[in-house]
């Protein structure tokens, strides 16, 4: 049957390529099972742009702000924002040890799979696929919009039909690239991270030239009389506070979810870790301390979007620019979004976890495309109600790194939920826990099994794809 089904397969193949006039197919085509293979295309370079490019999106635009309300003063914000980029880079490595040790794509599900098995797994998958990237990508997307949208709303908001439309459109632009090819996907990432890092030197820039010209507000801000004045110490804000500065760091696991796909991941993945997360919180501090030069703390806690305050407080009629800036950066991480977020539905469907037509790939331009568009569609459904509001280990980790992101880990779920219990905490649980629905009979059971059968043979001729085996 297996050697049947593999020739139907070759068969269709042919007819495809003598179809599109191409005779490349066959150079991607494996000879057990005629599996494709997708290629190794991210080096250093655009692994540390993947992770950075990611990193550096909406939140130090406009995550400030909330970090100085939570903390209260200005010396305490500096301080959440470098121990949340400490707590990011033992993270990562913790993390890059585990990219080396299993060599697959898929990171978080991949992870839980190969240590705790299927079960857990699927719910790691569950609530990713359906919840956490969509979610990330759709928030991403609006404030992509919002940012767009300014410079023709001054002075008030944009309607919100208009601003999920530019949204969406985002998302299908980044979904279509990311469809076509991983090369053009990787290179956006590297131009928009270097638009980012020139938008956010622009601003460390002109923080430096507002101290050298005028160092009254520096000095009230940062003084060591006053730069810890007011500052809050409740489990609830410090907690809020650490949520908001992660969020701004949100993406430095983003290279694991396509180990696959990095050349000589063993090496690449803990120097593009240290490289991209070391740059990024050095940038955060500078630009930090340049918005402190220009605003004092209420300014800066009373704006909306704090680089375009400063921008329009810095550069008068130029301020429009750091509103484009924030929407490139925000674009950027979308599209980092994407590109891992799609790899962990086609690493799940590959597992037997999500329906097979989701574990293909173009068998021409050899990117998961199925498993992109069904991220597309979910992350569109959820704009719509949304708003932004072994023994040898070829990388090693001292363990007290992980076990430092663990307590932390542990605080930042449980302080919120013990400082003030809220019934939206129930509601995720049992979120979380209603995939048993799906997972007994489908999953583990396997209930009927050739349901999809006739959807996946008519999808596969539709969009061109074929079975993909693991790149090892």
């Amino acid at each position: 049957r297996e050697k049947m089904t593999n020739c139907i397969f070759h068969q269709l193949f042919t007819c495809i390529d003598r179809i599109s006039g191409s005779t490349g197919i066959k150079h991607f085509i494996s000879v057990d099972g005629f599996a494709l293979k997708i290629k190794r295309e991210i080096g250093l370079i655009g692994g540390v742009a993947l992770i950075s490019g990611t990193m550096i999106g909406s939140g130090i635009f406009m995550s400030p702000q909330f970090v100085m309300s939570y903390t209260g003063s200005p010396g305490a914000s500096l301080l959440i924002w470098a121990v949340t980029g400490v707590v990011s880079i033992f993270a990562a490595l913790s993390y890059a040890e585990l990219g080396t040790i299993i060599c697959e794509s898929g990171a978080d599900f991949i992870y839980i799979l190969r240590i705790y098995g299927s079960f857990p797994a699927f719910f790691a998958a569950f609530t990713f696929i359906l919840v956490g990237k969509p979610t990330g990508a759709a928030a991403k997307a609006i404030s992509i919009s919002e940012y767009v949208l300014a410079p023709f709303y001054p002075g008030c908001h944009p309607p919100q039909l208009i601003v999920k439309c530019v949204a969406a459109v985002s998302i299908l632009v980044v979904a279509i690239v990311n469809s076509l090819n991983v090369r053009i996907a990787v290179r956006i990432q590297v131009i928009f991270l270097m638009a980012k890092i020139l938008a956010l030197a622009a601003i460390v820039i002109g923080g430096i030239v507002e101290v050298t010209q005028s160092t009254r507000v520096i000095v009230e801000n940062l003084n060591a009389e006053n730069a810890f004045k007011g500052t809050q110490y409740s489990l609830n804000t410090i907690g809020m506070a650490f949520y908001q500065g992660l969020w701004s760091y949100a993406g430095w696991y983003n290279l694991n979810y396509v180990t696959e796909e990095l050349k000589r991941p063993e090496v690449n993945l803990p120097r593009a870790v240290v490289i991209a997360i070391s740059l990024v919180t050095g940038l955060y501090l500078l630009v930090n301390v340049s918005y402190l030069t220009v605003m004092t703390p209420t300014e800066l806690m009373s704006s909306n979007a704090v680089a375009v305050t400063w921008g329009n407080k810095v550069l008068g009629s130029w301020g429009w620019i750091m509103s484009v800036a924030a929407a490139l950066s925000a674009f950027g991480s979308l599209n980092g979004t994407f590109f891992s977020g799609g790899r962990v539905c086609f690493v799940a469907a590959r597992e037997g976890h999500m329906p097979e037509i989701l574990a293909m790939a173009h068998v021409h331009r050899l990117t998961p495309s199925p498993a992109l568009i069904f991220t597309t569609i979910i992350s569109l459904v959820v704009l719509i109600p949304g708003d932004f509001q072994s023994l040898h280990h070829p990388f090693l980790v001292p363990i007290i790194l992980p076990i430092l992101v663990l307590i932390a880990a542990i605080f930042l779920v449980l302080a919120p939920i013990i400082d003030s219990p809220q019934i939206e905490y129930l509601y995720v649980a049992l979120f979380i826990f209603s995939g048993v629905i799906v997972y007994v009979p489908f999953i583990h059971y396997k209930l009927c099994p050739g349901l999809l059968t006739k959807l996946t043979v008519f999808l596969q001729l539709f969009l061109e794809v074929a079975p993909a085996e693991k790149n090892l």
